[in-house]
């Protein structure tokens, strides 16, 4: 047998069957989110995001066959070209100006950016301490890698897009914890950010950063809220996930009808709170689309989401724990704390867990960008699983 034909074969095909579950239940989400629109731009999203997996499914199985020791080499380059796309967007969408457009094609960097970062980290905490003793040191491994997660985490925050600014600290956090710093200089650094906290909070965030978190803190406290306002989302998402029940909303064939409206007219025949307009159309594919699932599918299907997602967790752990060598172990840590991080604020936010932040939520939700980059770094991970017999 070939060597390709080889690399084929040891594939850990349980990440790839769960992966495609997790896919395809994001098609169907999409789809059940935009199916009651006719000539509406939202009405083909579920289409554009099977072309984007398809194209996502090329980036994966090069990532997977190419071995991941390219990122020697790769990872440099690869950061600095982010951080000039960081500092070139052109676009503001959502209130942040944290896209760039070219030729009609619309990108978002700071998806590249964390990328990026978690490989250039791999290769400082995997690939320098075996060049230079002196990288094997705690307080050097800290002094390189904080400017590398701060400058994009700085430049993000600025656009303003705070949920993808807090995915480099969590990017950092990881790799300090799996790149063998002393456990004493990782307390300090907990302990440096909560005196830091207060700081960022009056001083770093924008007046509507501040009302998410003022609201998200008031509803948890049962205080009184601008429902009109800032609590409009977080209220009727409680309201979409809390009246769902165990079996969901579409399993009663009297609270769903199969009345078409066109151009995103609301469905005032509707049971459903995602219908009705409550939950505006172009986040409830994307940032939402958690709360489409759970209230058409009630708690049933959203535990076998979350199960998926966590049987996808456990299937890295264990090929981290197989990489042969720290720079493998790195690229699939970086990933796990980046996935981790997606899933826990986008569910969390939806039901009321942590404010709203925008993140969206891996596999499920719409987006051209974060799906190639999720797919991208999934088929490194399989590198390091392919690879992991592999003698340097």
């Amino acid at each position: 047998m070939t060597p390709l034909f080889l690399k084929i074969l040891g594939m850990n095909w349980l990440l790839v069957l769960v992966t495609a579950v997790l896919l395809t239940i994001g098609v169907y989400s999409i789809h059940e989110a935009t199916a009651y629109f006719e000539n509406s731009v939202l009405n083909s999203k579920w289409y554009d995001q099977i072309k984007w997996i398809c194209i996502g499914i090329i980036f994966f199985f090069g990532a997977t066959l190419i071995d991941y020791n390219w990122i020697k080499w790769g990872a440099l380059p690869a950061y600095i070209t982010s951080i000039i796309l960081l500092l070139s967007t052109n676009t503001e969408l959502s209130g942040a100006e944290s896209w760039i457009t070219i030729a009609g094609l619309t990108f978002q960097p700071s998806q590249l950016a964390i990328i990026s970062g978690i490989l250039f980290l791999a290769v400082i905490f995997g690939e320098l301490p075996n060049k230079f003793p002196i990288f094997n040191k705690s307080y050097i491994k800290i002094l390189i890698a904080a400017p590398i997660a701060a400058l994009p985490c700085l430049i993000i925050l600025l656009e303003p897009d705070f949920g993808s600014s807090m995915a480099w600290i969590v990017i950092f956090m990881t790799s300090l914890l799996i790149g063998k710093v002393l456990f004493r200089y990782i307390i300090v650094i907990i302990q440096f950010g909560l005196i830091v906290l207060p700081i960022l909070y009056f001083f770093g965030l924008k007046n509507y950063q501040k009302e998410r978190i003022e609201t998200w803190l008031n509803m948890l406290n049962e205080r009184p809220v601008d429902e009109q306002g800032a609590a409009w989302v977080p209220k009727h998402n409680m309201i979409a996930i809390g009246s769902a029940g165990y079996l969901g909303k579409s399993k009663n064939n009297d609270s769903v009808t199969n009345t078409i409206y066109n151009d995103n007219t609301i469905n005032n025949n509707s049971n459903l709170v995602t219908e009705m307009g409550f939950v505006p159309p172009n986040v409830a594919i994307n940032d939402f689309i958690f709360v489409t699932i759970a209230e058409r599918h009630g708690f049933r299907g959203s535990a076998i989401l979350l199960l998926l997602f966590l049987s996808l967790l456990l299937i890295l752990i264990y090929m981290c724990y197989s990489a042969k060598d720290m720079t493998g172990r790195m690229i699939i840590a970086g990933f796990i704390g980046l996935l981790f991080f997606h899933v826990f604020m986008n569910v969390g936010m939806c039901v009321l867990l942590v404010p709203i932040t925008g993140l969206p939520l891996p596999f499920i939700s719409y987006g051209g960008t974060f799906i190639l980059m999720m797919l991208f770094m999934l088929g490194l991970c399989q590198s390091v699983w392919v690879h992991r017999n592999q003698k340097n």
